[in-house]
């Protein structure tokens, strides 16, 4: 969901967070492509960078401004759209109050957050307030990268969306895992964007890591072999048989769900990722059935009630 007032707030017209500009997003663009893919719902949520202004009263008024949106396309095409609330980063209190009016009030259908804001990645401790009210409400919470705020990995000459995203993601959920947020929020149901970045190549480098107790005593957090069976992961830019095949390795694919990254990845491509993920030598036509709306509606019981299975 990338509404003109959004982009317009959090991105430089020539210079794109992440170095690709997307195509231009409306609700009837939205809905075409999903009708082209033939896709029956989809869950919006707004992308990098999130909201993350330097004023604080115009980052709380833009994250109201996306909700009441999203509530409002809900409303109006109630078995196409659901939505992710859009909370105003770093500031924890503003976030809170806005999870509480998003999920309490408009009743969306969970939260997007972004693997850091300013440098402040979602396992700091200073986020923690902010989990302990998503598990409060045993949230469905969906994160998506954002650029390092390192300043040498914007000096290679490389777009942000190349090579830096999935590894802030790969940061962000180890970080998750060892500092304890998993842990904490076990009723929280997470999702992780473009198949949690490198995390499916190095999970079993992070396994061996564990074993060793490099990051110390796993007691308390679990391994993170566990943290990844309870993780869902969707399949934007990562839809290809051998990331399926891993992910089924490290979380099985009942925590596969299918993503399109639409309106950022060309549409020809997006609907094509559709197609091969429906014919992928990799599933069997039940696994196909569960990455491909199954177990998205375990997810979001609204959504549920309104579609069975197919």
């Amino acid at each position: 969901m990338l509404p003109d007032f959004f982009y317009e707030a959090t991105n430089e017209t020539e210079h794109p967070v992440g170095g690709l500009k997307p195509q231009k997003w409306t609700p009837e663009t939205s809905l075409s492509f999903m009708d082209e893919a033939g896709i029956d719902v989809a869950i919006l949520s707004t992308s990098t960078p999130g909201i993350q202004l330097s004023d604080q009263v115009a980052g709380r008024e833009l994250a109201r401004r996306c909700n009441e949106l999203a509530a409002s396309l809900i409303a109006q095409y109630p078995k196409r759209f659901g939505a992710f609330a859009s909370v105003a980063m770093p500031n924890i209190h503003d976030a809170i109050e806005e999870v509480r009016y998003a999920l309490d009030v408009l009743k969306l259908d969970g939260v997007v957050l972004f693997t850091n804001s300013l440098g402040v990645y979602l396992g700091d401790p200073t986020v923690r307030p902010l989990f302990d009210e998503l598990q409060k409400r045993k949230a469905v919470v969906y994160v998506h990268p954002n650029p390092s705020p390192d300043p040498i990995a914007h000096s290679l000459g490389l777009a942000d969306n190349l090579i830096d995203f999935p590894t802030d993601t790969t940061r962000t959920i180890a970080q998750l895992h060892y500092g304890g947020t998993f842990a904490a929020t076990p009723d929280v149901k997470y999702i992780f964007s473009h198949a949690g970045g490198t995390i499916p190549y190095l999970a079993h480098r992070l396994s061996i890591v564990d074993e060793m107790k490099v990051m110390g005593d796993s007691s308390k957090t679990g391994t993170i072999s566990e943290s990844f069976k309870r993780i869902y992961w969707d399949t934007a830019l990562a839809w290809s048989d051998p990331i399926l095949h891993t992910l089924r390795q490290i979380a099985g694919i009942s925590k596969v769900v299918y993503g399109t990254d639409f309106p950022y990845l060309r549409r020809d491509l997006a609907v094509k990722s559709k197609i091969q993920v429906a014919g992928s030598a990799e599933l069997s036509d039940d696994e196909r059935k569960q990455v491909l709306g199954g177990n998205a509606l375990s997810l979001f019981p609204r959504l549920k009630s309104l579609y069975n299975q197919k």
